[in-house]
């Protein structure tokens, strides 16, 4: 995360921002949109993507969001574009399984726009934000353990790696301690008192980002699950594209396009090439994919300026070869899941 710029903590906190499509032209792009072809919106929120494959004649898109907000919100679209648009309510690393139920394979594309969008972070009952006072939930699909399930039930060991590893903050372990010490007097139920206590641990300057800003995140991570939501999606993409398919992935942080970057690495083969000196190391499985132009590919000054959640996003995307699919690699496994031992000061 950058510091200064004032950006992270508009979206970790919920500041201001009507939902734009970031990167869209190039989302487009890289999908290379065929009349009749049939697509896949990982994460459908207020429908841009979709909508914007929709344009392209007799195209048909399958749209999944785990928020059942945004299904209800887009059962109008549904109806607008008849039938071309089907939602699911459902996770997206269960796109495979969803899209068997439906009977639909071999897709023509696949997006996903990785992270928390701006309608949820608009929403203070949602719990996302410190901007405003709500309770500390911030469950994308209003099911399952909240944030303060996290905050008031679990170890201080764990707390602290949730936060040092999902949340990048140095002070993690400062920060559990004093979680563990303040509810056992009070505990934690909003947005404020958690974003109040970090404050007083690590007060920040006026330049930087507010000092609840990487906790929040790690909170969130943890709470919906999102890196090894985004491992199996990855696998489950491999499995339902057609040969030439295309797969275009927008992420916002390090550890999303760290796994990202990695899995279109290990899946064109970079970096697994027996090395000459070592004759009997086994071959790579070949490449399912073939990735697209120069990679990553950021937002330009206008769309910055005008959006300023593109700043930190880096869109990376390939075309599915006709190789069987790998399934799920363990070292991306290993990236999305915490570390056995205890970290943070």
């Amino acid at each position: 995360m950058r510091q200064g710029s004032g950006v992270e903590e508009s979206l970790a906190a919920g500041g201001p921002a009507r939902h734009i499509p970031v990167l869209l032209r190039e989302v487009l792009d890289a999908l290379a949109i065929r009349e009749g072809g049939l697509y896949l919106d990982g994460t459908f929120g207020a429908g841009g993507y979709s909508q914007a494959i929709l344009q392209t004649p007799g195209t048909r898109v399958l749209a999944f969001d785990r928020d059942p907000d945004a299904i209800a919100a887009g059962q109008n679209l549904v109806e607008n574009y008849n039938g071309r648009l089907m939602l699911a309510h459902a996770r997206f690393s269960t796109c495979a399984e969803v899209a068997a139920e439906r009977g639909l394979s071999d897709f023509d594309g696949i997006t996903f726009d990785i992270g928390v969008s701006s309608m949820q972070l608009d929403e203070a009952a949602r719990g996302f934000s410190f901007r405003f006072e709500g309770p500390l939930d911030m469950r994308m699909s209003k099911a399952g353990r909240s944030a303060a399930e996290i905050v008031n039930g679990a170890s201080e060991e764990e707390i602290a790696d949730i936060l040092y590893h999902y949340g990048e903050e140095r002070a993690s372990r400062r920060i559990a301690r004093a979680i563990v010490y303040d509810r056992e007097t009070t505990p934690f139920t909003t947005t404020k008192q958690l974003a109040d206590l970090i404050g007083r641990i690590i007060p920040g300057r006026p330049q930087d980002i507010h000092p609840a800003t990487r906790s929040f995140q790690g909170l969130r991570i943890a709470v919906n699950d999102e890196l090894g939501e985004l491992v199996k999606a990855l696998a489950a993409s491999e499995a339902i594209l057609a040969e030439g398919g295309r797969l275009a992935l927008v992420s916002f942080h390090s550890l999303e396009d760290r796994i990202v970057k990695q899995f279109f690495a290990l899946r064109s083969s970079r970096g697994r090439a027996p090395s000459r000196l070592l004759p009997g190391e086994p071959v790579p499985p070949a490449a399912t994919f073939t990735l697209v132009g120069k990679q990553p590919v950021a937002a330009g000054a206008q769309e910055t300026h005008t959006n300023p959640r593109a700043r930190s996003a880096r869109l990376r995307a390939g075309i599915r070869n006709n190789v069987a699919p790998l399934g799920i690699d363990p070292s991306l496994a290993s990236l999305a899941s915490l570390p056995v031992y205890g970290k943070g000061r």
